[in-house]
């Protein structure tokens, strides 16, 4: 199968894989002190991570946890969660969202890696405004305090 071209997606560099499977999976980095996105819960998606290099902390309902390299983490539906980069080192991960779903998430904020300030372009105000209001779309149920 044909990788997808690797793009920035608030703050991350992500590329989706193209699978023919019930499954969306992507292969991305986060750099050292960037945050994940605002805590949210997916109505029906299954979600999963596994960090290939460096380490990253999760808010799990509530509850911190830091995954490292060759760990992984569940997230069932429902349950309200982020990540962040907190470390000084760069992270690597794969991620699964099952059913197939979310890569359209990715696909539609993503801007490829090969324009131009395209990490500082894929957190611009108005492409987190435009999350915000349509996250839902993609079964991202944003849970802002």
């Amino acid at each position: 199968m044909r990788n997808e071209l690797e793009s920035w997606v608030l703050g991350h560099k992500v590329s989706v894989q193209n699978l023919s499977g019930d499954y969306d999976l992507s292969i991305g980095e986060s750099l050292s002190q960037v945050p994940g996105p605002p805590p949210h819960y997916h109505e029906n998606l299954h979600e999963s991570f596994y960090i290939v290099t460096g380490e990253m902390d999760f808010i799990i309902n509530g509850e911190q946890r830091n995954v490292k390299a060759g760990e992984s983490i569940d997230i069932p539906p429902k349950t309200l969660h982020t990540f962040m980069n907190s470390k000084s080192e760069n992270c690597k991960w794969v991620n699964i969202h099952s059913p197939k779903r979310f890569g359209e998430f990715f696909r539609k904020y993503g801007i490829p890696t090969s324009e131009e300030n395209a990490m500082e372009k894929s957190v611009a105000p108005e492409i987190i405004q435009e999350v915000l209001n349509t996250a839902g779309d993609y079964d991202m149920i944003i849970q802002i305090e």
